[in-house]
């Protein structure tokens, strides 16, 4: 079995604010409202990918926010690894002991979360209210967020949470429960012969660095030097054109050798 790790956001989906050319295919509606696209050459990538791997979407977004998420001609994904892999939905539903267990990796570093969560209750730059997802990590949004990452930056115990940030979205995760984490936990149960990963930023870096095979944009590659088995995509087509293209070649490779 060859398992694909895939984030979504800007890795398989973008939003309808990025140009990703006219041929594209709407996956995520909110509120009557089109917001996320695929291109049309992706989406049948992913369509065939679908009948000769394991696609296992692996992303920061909450449940709420992942069920949104349709992609057409393909089945439901068996697994998906949500709220930055602190939650495993196996054919759509919760496992409860996958989340008991990811708490049980969070609670050395509650003492860390609770700290950023009274600077960020008092901080007036901050747009919305503190979610704590899951109770495995806090999220908000900053109209100022370089100031409010400094500030969290000069609190936060980093032995045992991490701050990332994405525009205006500002993130205190629990240090060792990351995506890195998430995949090594799922594929002792999958035992996979092959794992590819996929994504676009920092969060993405535990579990590119993990895999078999990486697939990264270019931006990077700084972050992943000294790392083999990188293909790194370009800016000459949509990255999910090269991340589905790429794991198609890959396997069709893979088979020919084993024929």
């Amino acid at each position: 079995m060859i398992a694909l790790f895939a984030d979504l956001d800007n890795t398989l989906i973008f939003s309808y604010k990025r140009e990703i050319g006219p041929d594209k295919v709407c996956v995520e509606v909110y509120e009557g409202r089109e917001i996320s696209f695929m291109t049309r050459h992706s989406l049948e990538n992913l369509q065939a990918l679908c009948k000769k791997a394991l696609v296992i979407p692996i992303t920061t977004r909450s449940p709420e926010q992942y069920g949104r998420i349709r992609f057409p001609g393909c089945p439901r994904a068996a697994y998906a690894l949500i709220c930055n892999g602190g939650v495993l939905l196996r054919d759509g539903a919760e496992d409860p002991a996958w989340l008991e267990e990811s708490r049980e990796l969070a609670a050395k570093s509650r003492p860390a979360l609770r700290e950023a969560m009274g600077l960020l209750g008092k901080d007036r730059d901050v747009t919305m209210e503190v979610r704590y997802i899951r109770e495995l990590f806090l999220f908000t949004k900053s109209a100022n967020r370089a100031k409010t990452v400094a500030a969290l930056e000069g609190v936060v115990d980093h032995a045992l949470a991490e701050i990332h940030y994405l525009g205006e979205k500002v993130y205190v995760l629990p240090k060792g429960l990351d995506k890195g984490s998430a995949m090594a936990r799922l594929e002792q149960r999958l035992q996979p012969e092959l794992t590819l990963a996929a994504g676009d930023s920092d969060f993405d870096l535990p579990m590119l660095r993990r895999a078999n095979i990486a697939l990264a944009p270019e931006a990077l590659r700084p972050a992943l030097a000294g790392r083999g088995d990188v293909l790194y995509g370009g800016s000459e087509m949509p990255f999910c054109d090269f991340v589905t293209g790429e794991t198609l070649r890959l396997i069709r490779e893979r088979d020919r050798q084993h024929t």
